[in-house]
């Protein structure tokens, strides 16, 4: 037994280092949400304006994503990797430095322009790296490193910042990444580029109908949750008046949640996907719609958070698997699109939520996304069609 056991955790060991990097890329993406006072006090500005660096990331990311991996489609995919990790841990030696707002932004675009192609091409590489028949079950292991930097990563480097200091936080994290680059070094097979697709992927994949359905699909989806989500503090701690301390408690389980989303998915993707996308929507859905109604119950509030981490993490999982079925000859490329668009959702999210929020109340932006879901149910069905169209040609 011990032997078997050996073995399997050797077989699941790479998946289980990509978990572990997924982690170190979420934690440090996020981190400075719970820091902007500190580092405002730095360089003598308000959180207000320190703001814009986390909008800056995301464009970068999302901007970055597709030319960085068709300007590196032919490499071999662990030198690729190694490469980006000493970027990232590079500029996180800038960020620790940083005597200046500008020099820190600039720590900050590098780890972005990292952050773009690692989401690239990282799911493709767990799905290669998994024992055959488990590119499910690696695609939930490797959610579930995201999921944990949410509900550990931020928080801890909240606390961690708050006792020494916010430039900790990005020396931790570039040695942990430094750590994680030696394991990869070591436990990583080579892997050449196969099936990533080049910029003479572009035509075939404006022409796969069901892949464009599901751009749009997901757009609409992360506008959606973002546009709620982005907002939840004042909501619940302005409109509802709920302490800090309650508010923290229900972000943690919000994304502890997740964790239930990424068993689900790893159980039941292989047979049940589309009902379980479908599912998905319709969680998210009646929890953006039941939102202002039941916030001012924690008894009710409690549940319908955990429901709604349970069915974004699905839905997040489900997206990302069709993305990648659905362009098998060019999964980086195709990845590459879907992370910069799921960016832009990001984006679009907080500012259509912003928008809502300043016209009609934040108690409102939750009956906004629930009919923008509604809405999304339109791609949703050509997505469905075109797949069927599809599977029938073939």
């Amino acid at each position: 037994m011990l032997i078997a056991m050996q073995q399997r955790l050797i077989a699941w060991a790479p998946v289980l280092l990509l978990a572990l990097t997924a982690f170190v890329f979420v934690s440090t993406e996020f981190v400075p949400v719970g820091l902007l006072a500190a580092l405002g006090q730095s360089f003598n500005m308000s959180a207000v304006a320190i703001g814009p660096m986390l909008t800056v990331y995301a464009a970068v990311v999302a901007l970055a994503s597709l030319p960085a991996v068709l300007l590196f489609a032919r490499f071999e995919r662990k030198q690729l990797l190694l490469g980006l990790m000493s970027v990232f841990i590079i500029s996180h030696g800038i960020c620790v430095w940083a005597p200046t707002y500008e020099i820190l932004l600039t720590g900050r675009t590098g780890i972005a322009l990292t952050h773009a192609l690692f989401w690239a091409i990282a799911p493709a590489l767990v799905v290669r790296l998994a024992p055959d028949g488990q590119g499910a079950k690696a695609l939930s292991i490797f959610a579930t490193g995201c999921v944990l930097a949410l509900v550990l990563g931020i928080p801890l480097g909240r606390v961690i910042g708050q006792l020494v200091g916010w430039r900790s936080i990005f020396a931790i994290i570039g040695l942990l990444t430094l750590a994680m680059m030696l394991l990869l070094w070591r436990g990583l097979p080579n892997l050449p580029a196969t099936h990533g697709g080049s910029w003479r992927s572009l035509p075939s994949i404006a022409r796969n109908k069901a892949l464009l359905w599901l751009y749009l699909l997901t757009m609409t989806l992360v506008t959606a949750h973002y546009s709620v989500y982005t907002y939840l503090e004042p909501l619940l701690q302005e409109h509802f008046g709920y302490s800090a301390n309650i508010t923290t408690m229900i972000l943690l389980i919000f994304g502890a949640a997740g964790l239930i989303g990424s068993g689900l998915f790893s159980r039941y993707q292989g047979k049940y996907a589309q009902q379980l996308l479908i599912i998905a929507i319709a969680i998210l859905g009646c929890c953006m719609a039941m939102l202002p109604f039941v916030a001012s119950n924690i008894g009710l509030l409690l549940p319908l958070c955990i429901l709604w981490g349970t069915g974004m993490m699905l839905m997040c999982l489900s997206l990302q698997s069709k993305a990648l079925k659905l362009a098998p000859e060019a999964t980086d490329v195709a990845m590459a699109i879907y992370s910069g668009l799921f960016n832009v959702g990001i984006g679009s999210g907080a500012l259509l939520g912003s928008i809502i929020a300043a016209h009609y109340g934040v108690i409102q932006n939750g009956n906004w996304a629930a009919l923008l879901i509604v809405l999304a149910l339109m791609p949703l069905f050509f997505l469905l069609r075109a797949r069927r169209a599809a599977l029938a040609v073939h």
